[in-house]
């Protein structure tokens, strides 16, 4: 019988050595420094977010600003405590059209909003008799609704820079007639979209008729 040799048993299992990941930066910073970056962090989002919404704000009132109208003198087409949207930028690129709506500064008192229609344009000879209206020797067909006026307005010429307007409701009316003409530098845009109330809601209608000889 053949002797068998036994190597002997082990007295331990080998021990399976685990990697342990290396620790993070940031895991060896202190939990207060760790807390601060945190905070700088969502600061600086906060502070980019409020400046990136500063900025969309302010280019959106340097091309549309909202408008209530007071008063009655464009009914019947605008009426009073409706809000519209004024297109301020529309002018900056072509010019204002007989018929169009606009909202400008009331020359008397700048600190004041009006809104009119466009009746004559620059180098226009204009008058009113017995509320109709005449540009350069033509009767003006005016398509839009009308409250027609009774008064008269002598034969003036339309400054370079100027523009003659009047209320669609001319009885009742603080326009052209009574104040004389509206410098284009207090004009602050075109009546555009109608929001409130919303039985009236739109855009506003545009008129358009042939051009004066």
């Amino acid at each position: 019988m053949n002797a068998q040799t036994f190597a002997p048993p082990p007295l331990y299992a080998p021990e399976r050595l685990a990697l342990r990941p290396l620790d993070s930066p940031e895991q060896l910073k202190p939990r207060d420094q760790i807390a601060r970056n945190r905070w700088r962090h969502f600061a600086r989002e906060a502070i980019e977010t409020l400046a990136l919404t500063l900025i969309v704000f302010f280019l959106i009132r340097l091309v549309v600003q909202n408008f209530r109208i007071e008063g009655a003198s464009m009914e019947p087409n605008l009426h009073d405590g409706q809000f519209l949207i004024i297109n301020k930028f529309v002018y900056q690129s072509v010019k204002p059209q007989r018929g169009d709506v606009v909202v400008f500064r009331y020359p008397p008192d700048p600190a004041r909003d009006f809104i009119k229609r466009v009746i004559a344009l620059p180098g226009d000879r204009v008058v009113v008799a017995h509320g109709r209206v005449m540009v350069n020797g033509a009767w003006l067909d005016e398509p839009y609704p009308l409250n027609p006026g009774s008064y008269s307005f002598e034969q003036a010429i339309v400054g370079a820079d100027e523009l003659f307007v009047l209320g669609d409701n001319r009885n009742y009316s603080s326009d052209s007639h009574t104040w004389g003409m509206l410098p284009f530098e207090n004009v602050i845009g075109k009546a555009w979209l109608s929001y409130w109330p919303p039985d009236f809601f739109g855009w506003v209608q545009e008129y358009s008729y042939a051009a004066a000889p």
